[in-house]
């Protein structure tokens, strides 16, 4: 297909890089344009759809022009550059990739961030979750929230909209998923449905309306492993079939074991229903010594009752930040000792942890903290936190937990520079 120059209403753009966010980068005359729907090695025509900031603008392809090598058919016709932009369904940018070339470009974005915004030189792998490649990274989603419209209409939001899609299929979704989602129904009254099939039990389909209410459901019963875990049916659970058995192995090995002490103060910070906390548990005995610290207090309750076979373990309702700044201030010597032997595993929101959280955690000396991170710039800044505050990125391993999106999951090790 030829290429024709720059129009009323669109400009010819070559793509150099990716972006975090799961947007990619050209120059127009000088100024950098985020663009959706292509990949580096492309030429495409766009249109812009934010030129307000002098440093940037945003656009929209339009057309490809030259195709990348690793570009294929989109995962998801309801996403595809095929259709108009403002129809192009949500939740699947990455699609129109080859699934190793979306690990090598998360793996870009994860080497930049650390470079850009920590400081760190550092290499990584992003690692395929079980049985993903041989299904090209599809039915792997336990859970999907879809959208409602005035109209009664449920599908997902066009992307970097809040218009609703409707669509035929969720291809990123288990076939119970599949099966239970009530495409092409009318759901009336409702703003949102949440179908979420759980690794034990029925498929749920739960009903929000503008209000926020919702059906109170019994809570959820997840397998990992021959462990099952209580959530509730409007907690956090991971989206991904086997991500939580993928993240507690990575959190399992990627410890120094021999610096683990069972005796010590550990802590599961950020700990939701007490998931990492039962990691540490099985992999060092009931007699595991482990706090775990979450702001939700559902989430805590089960925590609690998740846990409940260790006599060492406790669930307490906080704020991280507050929590930890508590401990700074109030505990005695002996217990400090027990923080300085302690291992700390770490699971912030996607913002990460802050400077508050980080510069309490250098105040207590933990032997080594295990952070789990779902963004990869803020990993890289609250990593930067801990490298100018004594302690060292040790180990690092990134896994796709996500096939078809931007998003990836990461685990570091870090320890004291001077241990």
């Amino acid at each position: 297909m030829s290429i024709s120059g720059d129009t009323a209403d669109s400009i010819v753009l070559e793509i150099s890089n990716v972006a975090h966010g799961g947007v990619f980068v050209a120059r127009h005359e000088g100024r950098v344009v985020f663009v959706p729907d292509t990949m580096p090695g492309e030429t495409v025509r766009a249109r812009i759809t934010d030129d307000s900031k002098k440093s940037f603008w945003r656009a929209e392809t339009l057309e490809v022009l030259t195709p990348a090598p690793e570009r294929v058919p989109h995962i998801w016709s309801a996403a595809s550059i095929d259709r108009a932009p403002d129809e192009r369904a949500g939740g699947a940018e990455f699609g129109h990739i080859a699934l190793p070339h979306q690990r090598e470009l998360k793996r870009r974005v994860l080497v930049d961030a650390l470079q850009r915004f920590g400081g760190i030189e550092r290499d990584v792998e992003v690692e395929a979750a079980p049985g993903d490649d041989e299904a090209n990274g599809l039915g792997y989603r336990s859970r999907v929230s879809l959208h409602v419209d005035e109209e009664g209409r449920v599908g997902p939001f066009a992307a970097r909209s809040h218009r609703v899609v409707p669509v035929d299929d969720l291809p990123l979704a288990t076939s119970a998923v599949q099966q239970a989602a009530p495409l092409g129904t009318p759901m009336p009254g409702l703003e949102r449905v949440d179908v979420i099939a759980p690794s034990v039990g029925a498929t749920r389909v739960v009903g929000t309306d503008p209000d926020g209410r919702r059906r109170a459901g019994e809570p959820l019963v997840e397998r990992v492993g021959t462990r099952e875990f209580h959530v509730a049916e409007e907690g956090f659970w991971q989206v991904h079939r086997h991500a939580a058995d993928v993240l507690t192995r990575a959190v399992q090995d990627i410890l120094v074991a021999d610096e683990f002490d069972p005796q010590a103060f550990n802590l599961d910070l950020y700990g939701g229903v007490g998931l990492f906390a039962a990691a540490l548990g099985d992999k060092f005995g009931r007699t595991t010594r482990i706090t775990t610290v979450e702001s939700e207090t559902t989430a805590t309750d089960w925590a609690a009752e998740n846990l409940a076979e260790w006599v060492g373990a406790q669930a307490i309702t906080d704020r991280v930040d507050r929590y930890l700044q508590r401990l700074v201030r109030s505990v005695g010597a002996s217990e400090r000792r027990r923080l300085q032997a302690a291992t700390v595993v770490l699971d912030p929101p996607r913002s990460g942890a802050g400077k508050n959280v980080v510069a309490a955690l250098v105040d207590l000396h933990p032997a080594q903290i295990v952070y789990v991170a779902c963004d990869p710039v803020a990993l890289a800044r609250d990593l930067g936190s801990f490298r100018d505050a004594g302690y060292e990125l040790d180990r690092l391993r990134a896994f796709d937990l996500f096939p078809h999106t931007h998003h990836l999951e990461s685990v570091a090790l870090l320890r004291p520079t001077n241990r």
